[in-house]
């Protein structure tokens, strides 16, 4: 995976660049820069490091037209050059959580059992909730990678659209999703706007005043 990609303006601006894409044009993004992408939802910050979601790159065509219903018909999804999945765990297990640490101690050249008294916490509190809950928190941290995600292509001038509106069921039987003990949470189609067929390329961005969207305590 080529990550080798110079951002060349700040956040502030990417965001201010940015919105939600209404049409895009069906041409190829650069495969670096949706390298880079992923490479920021990997290195997104997540609970106690266990980053119980997966990213799904979807660029097979036929793929794409039989998600097209299951996301309301909304042409990005058929339009994108690749379409993101983030899918979150289903539940979280003690097997899965043995392995993020291990993983962890491993890379840093620590025994074993250097965590073990903070992994033994964390199991009593998530293997003792229900798997409705735990999905509900392993989902939250995935919209941490979405976020970040979002946030390094509008860095790169990667045209997007964040999307919760499709039929998760569904799209979780198409994927087999079930079988991986995941369910989707959001899309994130990448590709490029469309400039003369997207009704809102040209629009003001408009945002809550700073004065009403902060509440301070001094």
């Amino acid at each position: 995976m080529n990550v080798k990609f110079n951002h060349t303006m700040s956040l502030i601006d990417a965001l201010n660049w940015r919105y939600a894409v209404k049409k895009m044009n069906g041409q190829p993004v650069e495969q670096d820069k949706v390298d880079q992408i992923i490479k920021a939802a990997q290195l997104a910050p997540t609970s106690s490091g266990l980053q119980p979601f997966k990213v799904i790159v979807i660029t097979n065509q036929e793929l794409k037209e039989q998600i097209l219903p299951i996301a309301y018909n909304q042409s990005q999804v058929v339009d994108a050059s690749h379409l993101l999945v983030f899918a979150a765990q289903d539940n979280y297990t003690e097997e899965g959580i043995d392995e993020v640490f291990d993983r962890m101690n491993t890379e840093r050249g620590l025994p074993l059992d250097t965590t073990d008294a903070y992994k033994n916490q964390l199991k009593g509190t998530l293997l003792s909730r229900s798997a409705e809950e735990n999905f509900h928190h392993a989902a939250k941290q995935a919209y941490l990678a979405f976020g970040i995600a979002i946030a390094e292509a509008a860095l790169l001038k990667v045209d997007h659209t964040p999307m919760e509106g499709f039929n998760a069921q569904q799209l979780d039987e198409l994927l087999g999703l079930d079988q991986k003990h995941l369910k989707s949470v959001t899309l994130l189609p990448l590709g490029n706007r469309d400039e003369n067929g997207d009704w809102l390329v040209n629009l003001k961005k408009v945002r809550t005043p700073l004065n009403e969207f902060v509440i301070e305590y001094k």
